[in-house]
C-alpha cells in the first residue's frame, strides 16, 4: 500500500539509511539527501528493489539554498511531500576546551541549523497545502549532557526548543502540519567510525546499544501514527527522567563513567577518514561496528510500535491483578 512521499536528510547512512529501508518496506516512495553520491545511490537503489520509488538528492543541509533546491526537485519529480525527516548529524569526540573552535562551529551548522534548514523547506510546500509531517531525529542527549560531545549535545539541545517553537505557531495558526521529535538511545552506527576524534581510543556509543533498525522502526511507526514526541529505548526514558529528577546526581555520574565509557580500547580496527567538512566515498550501510553488544530489540520501543496492543496487555495484566488481590482480600476475611 503506498504511504506518501518521504524525504530522510542524512539517509545514505547509519540511522538514516535504516530509517530509508524501513520506510521503503512500509510503502513510502523515499527521496534520500545526504552529501556522498555513491551513499545516497545505494540507498536509493535498495528503496526501488522494495518496488517503491527514490530520489538520490546531493546536498549539504548546512547549505539552505541547496536543501530548498533538493526540496524542489522532489516536488517536481516525486511529487508533494508528505513527511520530512531530519536526521542528518555530524560530530567531534574530545573535550570542549580541546576542540577546535571551527570544528565546533561545523558541527553545529550540520546537526542543528541542517535540522533548521530542513524544517524550513519542507514547511515551505506543506503549510500551503496544510497537511505534511516533519519527523525530528532527537536524541536523550537533547535532555541530558555528557561529556565529550559538547557540540552534539549542544545542537540536539538545540532541537528541542526550536522544535516546540515551531509547533507552537504551527497550533497558532490551526494549521494540520505536523512536527514530531523522535529521541534516539545510543545506536550501532558508522558515525563512530567516522568522527572526528581527539581520544586515545576507538569512540563507542555509551553502553546499552542498540541497532539502528529499533530507531527506524520508531520512526516509521510515528510517521504512520502521528504523536509530538516519543523516547525511543528503556536508556533514553531512564536518562531524561533522571536528569530531570537529580541534575546533580546526573552530572556526577557523567563525569565519574562517562569518560571511559565512551571509549573502546579493545576495537583495534582503523577508523575512517573523518566526515566533518566532507563525505567519506562510498557506500557504508547502515550499522557500525558494534555488533557484537547492540541489542536488535527494545521492550520499551515494542510499546512504542504497538501502543493499542500493548496498552490492552498492561490494562489486562492490572485487571488480573487487582482480581488476584481482591480474592486474596476475601480469603483473609473468611479465615
Amino acid at each position: 500500500m503506498a504511504r506518501g512521499i518521504a524525504v530522510v536528510t542524512g539517509g545514505s547512512a547509519g540511522l538514516g539509511r535504516a530509517t530509508v529501508r524501513e520506510l521503503a518496506a512500509r510503502g513510502w516512495d523515499v527521496a534520500v539527501l545526504a552529501r556522498g553520491q555513491e551513499g545516497v545511490d545505494a540507498a536509493v537503489a535498495e528503496v526501488r528493489r522494495a518496488g517503491r520509488r527514490g530520489l538520490a538528492l546531493v546536498a549539504d543541509v548546512a547549505d539552505r539554498e541547496a536543501v530548498e533546491a533538493a526540496a524542489d526537485r522532489v516536488e517536481a519529480e516525486l511529487g508533494p511531500i508528505d513527511l520530512w525527516v531530519n536526521g542528518v548529524m555530524v560530530g567531534v569526540f574530545g573535550s570542549f576546551m580541546d576542540t577546535d573552535p571551527d570544528d565546533f562551529a561545523r558541527a553545529n551548522q550540520v546537526t542543528y541549523f541542517g535540522f533548521v534548514n530542513g524544517t524550513r523547506a519542507a514547511l515551505r510546500h506543506m503549510r500551503p497545502r496544510d497537511r505534511g509531517q516533519v519527523i525530528q531525529v532527537g536524541s536523550a542527549l537533547g535532555f541530558r549532557g555528557i561529556p565529550l560531545q559538547a557540540a552534539y549535545c549542544g545542537a540536539k539541545h538545540a532541537i528541542v526548543g526550536f522544535t516546540e517553537s515551531v509547533v507552537s505557531e504551527l497550533r497558532n495558526e490551526g494549521s494540520n502540519v505536523t512536527v514530531s521529535r523522535v529521541d534516539m538511545p545510543a545506536l550501532n552506527t558508522i558515525q563512530f567510525n567516522w568522527v572526528k576524534s581527539k581520544l586515545p581510543h576507538h569512540p563507542q556509543p555509551v553502553a546499552p546499544i542498540y541497532q539502528p533498525e529499533v530507531g527506524a522502526r520508531a520512526i516509521a511507526t510515528v510517521a504512520e501514527r502521528p504523536r509530538p514526541r516519543t523516547w525511543v529505548g528503556e536508556s533514553t526514558v531512564y536518562t531524561i527522567i533522571g536528569n530531570r529528577i537529580s541534575g546533580r546526581f546526573a552530572d556526577w555520574y557523567a563525569a565519574r563513567t562517562l569518560v571511559d565509557g565512551q571509549q573502546a580500547p579493545q576495537k583495534d580496527e582503523p577508523m575512517l577518514p573523518d566526515n566533518l567538512y566532507e563525505p567519506v566515498p562510498g557506500d557504508h550501510g547502515a550499522h557500525g561496528i558494534f555488533d557484537d553488544t547492540a541489542h536488535a530489540w527494545s521492550p520499551q520501543t515494542w510499546f512504542v510500535e504497538h501502543r493499542r496492543l500493548g496498552s490492552a496487555i498492561l490494562a489486562g495484566a492490572i485487571g488480573v491483578a487487582g482480581v488476584v488481590a481482591t480474592a486474596t482480600r476475601s480469603g483473609g476475611r473468611g479465615r
